[in-house]
C-alpha cells in the first residue's frame, strides 16, 4: 500500500501545479472520466490529486448518493491516470473525449450568429450589458437598474427589476456565480426576455404577478476570464495572500457555516477554496448587502447552476438536519421536476438538501438567503447529466431555457398554494 501511495505522490509532483495567463487555452484532447469511487482512500487520491495539479479538473464532486466523480484529464497525464486508477481500482469511463471539439462548437455558433444578440450562441459580457441597456430603454415602464457592487477588477455588476405593480412578492435569480457555467446566464437573459415580451398569457401572469430582480452575471471577473483566457474558469480572480493560485469559489464565500464539516476548502488551488474569511470577495460581499437591502420584498431565491438537473435546497453543512418547512420545500421542488418531466425533452430532475443529494457545502447563496429569512431558496443545476457537462452546445440553450420556465411556473403556483407568495 506504501509504494501505491509513493506513486501517488510521483504523478502529483510530476504535474505540478504551474502559473499559465498567457494566451487563450485550449483544450485539445483533454478528456472527463467519470469515475466510480468506492471508498475512502480512492475519493481522497483523486481530491489530492486534482487539487495538486492544474491537469486535472473535477467537474463533478462525490456525491454519497451516485458514488461518482467527473474529472478532465490533460492528455499529457492520461497515462499516468490511467495506472493510478487500476492500481488503485478505480473503475471509469469516458464522458468526454475532447472537451475542445465541444469548446469549437461554441466558437462555430459565434460566427454564425455574430451579428444579433440571441440564444443559438453564448454572448459575451460586454454583448449582455448592451443588450440590458438596450431592454431598459425598450420597456423603461416596468423595468429598473439596480447595481449590485464593484468586482475586485472594477466591473460593475449589474442586475434588472421588473415590475408591473406595486405589492407583488419578490423573486431574486442570481446567475453565473460560477464563471463557466455559461448555460446559466444564457437562461437568465432568455427569462429576463420571455417575461418581458412573451403574449402567452400564462407568462405574462407570472411577469405581472411578481417583482424580478435578476443578475445576469455575478462573476463577472471570473466569466470575461472564461470567454477570454480559459473556458473552464470557474472561481473569482482575486489573487490569493498565501499562494500563486488565483480566485475563491465564490459559492463558498457567504457567512453561511462558512468552512465547517468540510463544506470548503482552504486550498487556494482549490476549485472549491472557500477564500481567506466569508466575504473576502467583493462580489459576494455586496450580493449579500444587496439582498439584505431588500429581503423584506423577496419571497423567493433562485440561483442558477449547472450542471446535474437537480433541484437544491438547504441544508449544505450536515445531511442530519433539515430546514423546519423541509416538507414544504421539497413538495414545491417536486411541482418543478413533474413539469420539466412533462415536456418532450425528457429531462429528468432530482430535489433535496444539498448535503443529502450531492455532499456538504457551506457558505453557498441559498443557505445563506434562507438563514436571512427568504424561506424559497433553491440552487438549480440546470443541464446535463455529463455528456457535455460545463459545455452544453448552443443546440441545447432554447430547450434548457424551455424547461426553466416550465419549471419556476410550476414552483411559483406551488409557492402560492402553500402560502410563500403573502405579502411579507
Amino acid at each position: 500500500m506504501r509504494c501505491f501511495w509513493l506513486l501517488a505522490c510521483f504523478v502529483v509532483l510530476s504535474s505540478a501545479r504551474t502559473s499559465q495567463d498567457s494566451e487563450k487555452m485550449r483544450f485539445d484532447n483533454y478528456s472527463v472520466y467519470e469515475l466510480n469511487i468506492s471508498n475512502k482512500m480512492q475519493l481522497k487520491l483523486i481530491n489530492r490529486l486534482c487539487d495538486a495539479s492544474e491537469k486535472y479538473n473535477i467537474w463533478k464532486y462525490y456525491d454519497n448518493q451516485s458514488r461518482k466523480m467527473h474529472v478532465m484529464v490533460d492528455p499529457t497525464e492520461v497515462k499516468r491516470f490511467l495506472l493510478l486508477l487500476k492500481l488503485y481500482g478505480i473503475s471509469h469511463e469516458v464522458l468526454i473525449a475532447n472537451v475542445q471539439s465541444l469548446i469549437d462548437t461554441e466558437t462555430e455558433a459565434n460566427s454564425r450568429y455574430s451579428n444579433t444578440f440571441g440564444w443559438k450562441r453564448y454572448n459575451t459580457l460586454a454583448e449582455i450589458e448592451t443588450w440590458l441597456d438596450g431592454i431598459l430603454e425598450k420597456y423603461s415602464n416596468v423595468t429598473e437598474e439596480f447595481v449590485v457592487g464593484t468586482s475586485y477588477e472594477g466591473r460593475t455588476i449589474r442586475g434588472i427589476k421588473i415590475s408591473y405593480k406595486e405589492g407583488n412578492p419578490g423573486v431574486i435569480i442570481e446567475s453565473n456565480i460560477h464563471a463557466n457555467e455559461w448555460i446559466t446566464s444564457a437562461t437568465a437573459t432568455w427569462f429576463i426576455n420571455e417575461l418581458l415580451s412573451s403574449e402567452n398569457q400564462v407568462v405574462r401572469e407570472l411577469a405581472e404577478n411578481h417583482d424580478w430582480y435578476i443578475v445576469p452575471v455575478l462573476n463577472v471577473d471570473g466569466f470575461v476570464y472564461s470567454h477570454e483566457k480559459n473556458r473552464m474558469w470557474r472561481k473569482t480572480r482575486q489573487p490569493s495572500n498565501f499562494s500563486s493560485c488565483i480566485g475563491v469559489d465564490p459559492n463558498r464565500n457567504y457567512d453561511s457555516h462558512w468552512m465547517q464539516n468540510d463544506g470548503a476548502s482552504d486550498d487556494p488551488c482549490s476549485q472549491v477554496y472557500g477564500g481567506s474569511h466569508a466575504y473576502s470577495e467583493p462580489e459576494i460581499k455586496a450580493m449579500s448587502e444587496f439582498i439584505l437591502s431588500i429581503k423584506d420584498k423577496v419571497n423567493v431565491l433562485l440561483a442558477f447552476h449547472s450542471y446535474g438537473q437537480v433541484l437544491l435546497s438547504p441544508y449544505g453543512h450536515t445531511a442530519e438536519e433539515f430546514p423546519e418547512n423541509y416538507a414544504d420545500l421539497m413538495q414545491v421542488a417536486k411541482a418543478y421536476a413533474d413539469a420539466v418531466g412533462t415536456l418532450s425533452y425528457g429531462s429528468v430532475f432530482q430535489y433535496g438538501s444539498v448535503a443529502s443529494v450531492l455532499y456538504q457545502a457551506t457558505g453557498a447563496t441559498n443557505d445563506w438567503a434562507y438563514e436571512q429569512g427568504i424561506l424559497i431558496s433553491y440552487t438549480i443545476e440546470f443541464r446535463d447529466s455529463g455528456n457535455f457537462g460545463f459545455v452544453l452546445p448552443p443546440a441545447f440553450i432554447l430547450p434548457n431555457c424551455e424547461e426553466t420556465l416550465t419549471g419556476i411556473i410550476a414552483l411559483l403556483g406551488e409557492c402560492q398554494k402553500l402560502g410563500y407568495l403573502d405579502a411579507k
